[in-house]
């Protein structure tokens, strides 16, 4: 028996190979399914069941195209209801996989369909907890997700998580291994650990919410602070439910290769939004007027679907040579299979063409150092409001990037301020948006609070709660 964690960063997400005696089986497997294939090939086993622990929200499984390659059954817990065939689960089913067993466990609570799959090895000893959303190192999966499609309120499937948590997964043994779906990083919770793997012994004694007094308890810790989920999460869920065009066919159109002219002409006639993955320092010194940046180099897809949102919208990519194919994947991984083309040659044949270019204005953090006066200098920090408690710019404003469609309208555009984040990364998607709607008078500051930090400009953990960034006025 061989059980590998295929671990994604972008996506903070972990899908499961595991094989026993010819036959393998595989856990929330992400989009692009060659790698998949050609280690089927190279372990000589053959795929019998792709196993999802519920409809994900948060990006594109690989789950149907992976079972027309292969024709390895989908397996789904109770209740789920997929628009395509596979097989629905019984709680308790189990499914014999070459020498090992793999027990459904229905966990409903983040989601109703959620499953978590136990393995029990070739000795009968109950082995490795494939947890799916229910169980996070560190936390569980959020409750409030699912309250639509449920007709539930998010403390009532916060109850049934509880429930799950109580009767099906904390009587397993400690010396279980915990292989959850998502790691730190990923929206589907908010206290994630950085680890990926853990023993569930661990788990009991250092998971917050496995350590609640009790059920009251537990759903007021586990409600309590949830941000919004963003836009995009139930597109992605409707796709792993009914069904998605093959990464195949969304590679094939986004590889269109669009001359400076062309590019200009389908942004034009198209609607299409003109998506810059270089890096936000390659971005600020010169990009085509519009354009959206979100760097290939950072939490590019997850910012994605918290920026547009809308996953059928089209798009067309601005990356520097070479890293097309690296974009679409990305994209296509969280439902964004719209790409109409990337501009050839990069951004420099659009500037070589003549076109019309813009710049961020953007200062190293000694120059906002001379140029901040205290009680006179507005700063927005778009930071998450943890990381601006921890500390800020002495009466900064804190505006988290993930609600600029909220606050933007508070701002004044005949007020200059300074804009920052912690490096750099998301003050410049902030930048973009800003100037793509109109706002030009700020300033970006490179290196974000981590170069700001180095220099003597007031700073303070203590948070203004009346704080408010008033426009207008």
């Amino acid at each position: 028996m061989n059980i590998e964690q295929i671990y994604t960063g972008c996506v903070a997400q972990g899908a499961y190979y595991i094989t026993s005696n010819g036959e393998a089986a595989i856990i929330d497997p992400l989009r692009e399914t060659q790698p998949y294939m050609d280690r089927l090939e190279k372990d000589g086993v053959k795929l019998k069941y792709i196993f999802e622990t519920h409809f994900h929200a948060d990006f594109v499984s690989g789950h149907v195209d992976l079972s027309k390659k292969t024709g390895a059954a989908i397996v789904y817990g109770p209740t789920a209801k997929p628009e395509f065939e596979s097989i629905i689960a019984e709680d308790s089913q189990i499914f014999d996989l070459g020498n090992v067993k793999i027990k459904v466990l229905h966990t409903p609570g983040h989601t109703m369909e959620s499953s978590c799959f136990l393995l029990t090895d070739e000795n009968g000893k109950e082995t490795a907890l494939f947890s799916g959303d229910t169980l996070f190192l560190g936390d569980v999966g959020r409750p409030d997700l699912a309250q639509k499609a449920a007709h539930l309120t998010q403390e009532e499937l916060a109850g049934l998580l509880y429930e799950s948590l109580t009767q099906k997964i904390l009587p397993l043994a400690d010396d279980v291994t915990v292989y959850p779906a998502h790691g730190a990083g990923s929206a589907c919770g908010k206290n994630m650990q950085i680890e990926t793997v853990d023993t569930l012994g661990n788990q009991k004694k250092t998971n917050y919410a496995l350590n609640q007094p009790n059920k009251e308890a537990f759903i007021q810790a586990v409600t309590d602070g949830l941000l919004p989920p963003p836009a995009y999460f139930g597109m992605n869920v409707a796709m792993n439910k009914k069904g998605y065009d093959s990464f195949e066919v969304v590679m094939r159109s986004g590889m269109t290769a669009l001359s400076a002219d062309d590019f200009e002409m389908a942004a034009e006639n198209t609607g299409a939004l003109i998506l810059d993955t270089r890096k936000n320092g390659d971005f600020a010194k010169g990009f085509i007027p519009q354009s959206v940046n979100i760097g290939l180099n950072g939490d590019f897809a997850p910012w994605v679907g918290a920026m547009i949102g809308d996953v059928n919208q089209p798009l067309l990519l601005v990356t520097d040579q070479g890293n097309e194919e690296e974009a679409i994947t990305r994209l296509s991984r969280v439902g964004f299979d719209r790409v109409m083309g990337y501009l050839k040659g990069g951004f420099s044949s659009w500037k070589d063409s003549g076109k019309e270019t813009d710049v961020v204005n953007r200062i190293t953090a000694d120059e906002f150092a001379s140029r901040f006066e205290t009680g006179k200098s507005v700063v927005v920090d778009v930071r998450k409001e943890s990381e601006y408690a921890a500390e800020h710019v002495e009466e900064a404003y804190s505006k988290p990037l993930a609600y600029i469609n909220d606050w933007i309208k508070d701002l004044n555009p005949q007020q200059h301020f300074f804009l920052h984040c912690a490096g750099g990364y998301r003050s410049m998607i902030a930048a973009s948006i800003l100037q793509a709607r109109g706002y030009r008078n700020f300033t970006e500051v490179e290196g974000g609070f981590s170069a700001i930090a180095q220099t003597p400009v007031p700073k303070t953990d203590f948070v203004c709660q009346s704080k408010v960034l008033s426009s207008h006025s």
